[in-house]
């Protein structure tokens, strides 16, 4: 006899098969917004085959099968080779396509820094464990600039549109990826105190010189990279070399490979620990500024950071939405009622802010000028540190209108919800990027001014705005002990502030009041869905995501 339970029934069909690009109205808007219109056409090429079955099963298939590590050959070389699903190399092939690992530095036209921002959003949506060393590669082209000789040997591989994924010398390659190595396990984010050593090796010592290192690093992303950038101690003090996988000669520099870090998230990606067993390496920058020299390379990546930590914002938005037009209780859909409303619309204006800070920050890196510069050096930071713990909130907030079905591994949000803690660790937890932002202030306080002034005659005459901007000058006022035990606090205020203006200057109405009305009232809480109940949240979802 064959039993019958029940029929399935009010279970939401995946999201599949959509363009990323062309369902998402606020990107669009942003592209154009940036001058990047030219590059519409490639960004919707993208978003479709990100937003394709075969590409999201991709996805999955890299994370579900983590990189191994072999350290060893059958007959005992050490080989250090970290092996990957095919999956991996499909993501970072997809990357170089689309001009991902270097696009503002071989796209001279207006607009190439939003075009990357806008296809790195897109990446990040679906896959984001290979956007790390997609990251530091790209971050590291305008170190290596300062290096003309070894820049000019690496050029080609850095700018290629095409992923190589074997494991040999650059000069056999059709394209490299660079990664980095501050961290060591005694000190962590006070990389002062790093043991690494270097040695003059041959040559002429110092910039451009050869140095023999002997150390470790804690924690040492990505190690199948072609080289990193390294920071190792002379005795001039820290300073920092590009360090390849193998020497000059052909044989395979002295990294050993200890073990791959067993994370919570992001397990596309390799971690690892390693130690140089007198690795060959070349000085980048001048000796004993190792720090403010990979610093740089620091800047961008804190940029990807809060562009990806927008992508995980605007996915669990999605997800969200498409469960809801679906999924019925009592009586109609979850989407239709009051209360749902309310929360999706929340989270649906969370993201925008997201985005429109993010992409006028790419903007800003495009470009000259004293206000872009002041964006640069001091809203980088403050972005890294509200952007990324927002997302961390939002993808327990999306999980949670899945219910039981969002705390399974068969679907999509178990996965977002363990990537999305990792851009707020990555480059420098909260606390440091708050102090960041004081530092930068400290350092360049014309700067700050200049920021001040910038979201003052942006906000116009809303007054809420103004109050907060004059608000934001006055605290700087304060003892600096004061004012560095309420740095989560200015960043947050500062963070509002230059959402709020950029909501007012290019959202609809409806989203920028209701975005305003909320973020500066004192009963609004940081739970998704605390809206006034006045609030326009049909106007706000409609702008969120169109079929």
């Amino acid at each position: 006899m064959q039993w019958e339970t029940h029929e399935i029934s009010n279970q939401a069909a995946e999201l599949k098969d959509y363009n990323l690009y062309l369902t998402d109205p606020l990107l669009r808007d942003a592209v154009t917004r940036g001058g990047a219109g030219w590059h519409a056409d490639a960004l919707a090429g993208q978003g479709a085959l990100l937003g394709s079955e075969a590409v999201i099963r991709m996805g999955e298939l890299a994370n579900r099968h983590p990189p191994e590590l072999h350290t060893h050959s059958r007959t005992g070389e050490r080989i250090d080779v970290v092996e990957f699903h095919p999956s991996w190399h499909e993501f970072l092939a997809i990357t170089r396509r689309h001009g991902l690992v270097s696009q503002p530095f071989t796209e001279q036209r207006a607009g190439a820094w939003t075009a990357y921002a806008a296809g790195q959003y897109l990446h990040n949506q679906i896959e984001a464990g290979s956007f790390c060393p997609v990251s530091m590669t790209f971050a590291c082209i305008p170190v290596l600039q300062q290096e003309p000789a070894l820049f000019a040997q690496l050029q080609p591989l850095l700018f290629s549109s095409e992923h190589d994924a074997r494991d040999l010398p650059a000069a056999a390659k059709q394209s490299i990826m660079v990664g980095m190595g501050m961290t060591e396990k005694q000190g962590g984010t006070d990389v002062r105190s790093n043991t690494t050593r270097a040695t003059h090796a041959g040559g002429a010592a110092g910039r451009g010189g050869e140095y023999s290192i002997v150390g470790h690093k804690w924690f040492f992303s990505a190690p199948m990279c072609d080289a990193h950038l390294v920071l190792a101690r002379t005795d001039a003090g820290l300073s920092c070399f590009y360090v390849p996988r193998w020497r000059p000669d052909g044989s395979k520099n002295p990294i050993h490979i200890q073990r791959l870090k067993d994370k919570l998230g992001n397990r596309s990606n390799s971690s690892s620990e390693v130690e140089f067993h007198g690795a060959w390496g070349v000085m980048v920058g001048e000796e004993g500024r190792g720090i403010p020299t990979i610093i740089e390379m620091a800047t961008n990546t804190r940029l990807h950071n809060s562009i990806s930590s927008a992508a995980f914002m605007r996915q669990a938005l999605v997800q969200a939405l498409n469960h809801t037009r679906q999924r019925k209780a009592f009586g109609r859909t979850l989407f239709e009622q009051p209360l749902m409303r309310s929360v999706l619309a929340d989270m649906a204006l969370e993201s925008e802010a997201a985005l429109r800070v993010s992409m006028q920050l790419a903007h800003a890196f495009g470009q000259q000028g004293e206000a872009a510069q002041a964006w640069k050096r001091i809203v980088t930071p403050a972005a890294k540190f509200w952007i990324c713990k927002r997302a961390v909130e939002m993808a327990g907030e999306a999980m949670e209108v899945f219910g039981g079905n969002g705390y399974v591994e068969d679907g999509p949000m178990a996965r977002l919800f363990r990537e999305a803690p990792v851009n707020s660790i990555w480059e420098g937890s909260g606390n440091v990027m708050c102090l960041d932002v004081l530092r930068a202030i400290a350092r360049h306080p014309d700067s700050m001014q200049v920021l001040l002034d910038d979201l003052q005659r942006r906000a116009g005459d809303e007054a809420r705005l103004r109050g907060e901007i004059a608000g934001l000058r006055d605290a700087l006022r304060q003892p600096p002990e004061q004012l560095e035990a309420g740095a989560r606090r200015y960043t947050q205020k500062l963070m509002l502030a230059a959402q709020a203006v950029l909501m007012r200057e290019s959202a609809s109405q409806a989203s920028a009041e209701a975005f305003l009305a909320s973020r500066y009232d004192s009963e609004w809480g940081r739970v998704f869905g605390s809206l006034d109940a006045r609030a326009d949240c049909g106007a706000v979802l409609a702008q969120a995501w169109q079929d």
